[in-house]
């Protein structure tokens, strides 16, 4: 009878011990998926969020939709202005005043668009018939420009200094930006989005 009991015992014993093995494996199991493999516990928000963010940052780099074409007539200055630049296609092309007191040989507004207007840039160009009056209204343009400086430096053709150029914030909108430089005779202001001016700018051809 006491055999009896003691197999009983043991067979109670060992079952409590496989139960106690296998709600031990569960516990483990659901720790190594929740922390190891998916990693669903792991607050992993903000590591998501960079994810989706450097996705939504990661720009084409070729425009969706056509660059509109230049006129007939148009002057080389003109034709010498790209019809896209990364994934902006130049929707517009004006002859304009907007410099006409510095007296320019020609000057024209342009705007190129990714399709979405916010994220429209609106450039300006201006050719003069030498460097020194260039220099001038680019000098007078910067000074003008009174928010947060971006960038500045030297604009270098083939390693030899044509020009300079700085990146200002809108004092206004610190969202919104001016690229102002000048190659020579010609001087360009492109205005827009802070995103959008810093990639334009730093791909345009001229």
């Amino acid at each position: 009878m006491s055999n009896t009991r003691s197999f009983s015992q043991h067979s109670s014993h060992g079952k409590l011990i496989a139960v106690v093995i296998a709600a031990a494996l569960v516990i483990i199991l659901a720790l190594l998926s929740a922390f190891v493999w998916p990693g669903w516990a792991l607050n992993k928000g903000g590591n998501a969020s960079q994810g989706a963010g450097t996705q939504q940052t990661a720009e084409p780099t070729t425009p969706s939709i056509k660059a509109t074409a230049l006129p007939d007539n148009a002057t080389e200055l003109l034709k010498a202005m790209p019809d896209s630049v990364l994934n902006f296609a130049r929707t517009k092309a004006d002859a304009s005043t907007t410099w006409n007191s510095a007296t320019p040989l020609e000057e024209y507004t342009l705007t190129y668009s990714t399709g979405k207007k916010a994220a429209d840039v609106t450039l300006v160009v201006a050719q003069w018939s030498e460097s020194d009056p260039a220099k001038t209204q680019y000098d007078a343009l910067a000074k003008a420009v009174t928010g947060k400086t971006i960038a500045s430096g030297a604009v270098k053709v083939q390693g030899d200094a044509t020009g300079d150029y700085v990146v200002k914030t809108d004092s206004g909108d610190a969202k919104k930006a001016t690229a102002l430089w000048r190659n020579d005779t010609v001087v360009f202001q492109a205005t827009g989005s802070k995103a959008s001016v810093q990639r334009f700018y730093q791909k345009f051809p001229l």
